[in-house]
């Protein structure tokens, strides 16, 4: 593994924030902020409290994350 590959996480939305912002709750109980991904925001994704949704965070910055899926 790289130093330049994001690592992929999953949590669940805790907060949503202005802005397509969000508090994701990681499973190892670590909360991060979170954008969405351009290709949820290209196709209008609407997340709420609860959602589960997988990240990619850099390994340079581990409290911010991108929302690149959600999950059923």
């Amino acid at each position: 593994m790289s130093s330049e590959e994001p690592i992929e996480l999953e949590g669940t939305v805790s907060i949503v924030l202005p802005g397509t912002m969000f508090r994701v709750k990681l499973y190892n109980q670590h909360e991060v902020l979170a954008h969405l991904s351009g290709k949820m925001r290209k196709h209008f994704v609407r997340l709420t409290v609860g959602d589960r949704v997988r990240l990619e965070m850099s390994p340079y910055d581990l409290s911010k994350a991108r929302i690149t899926y959600r999950l059923r």
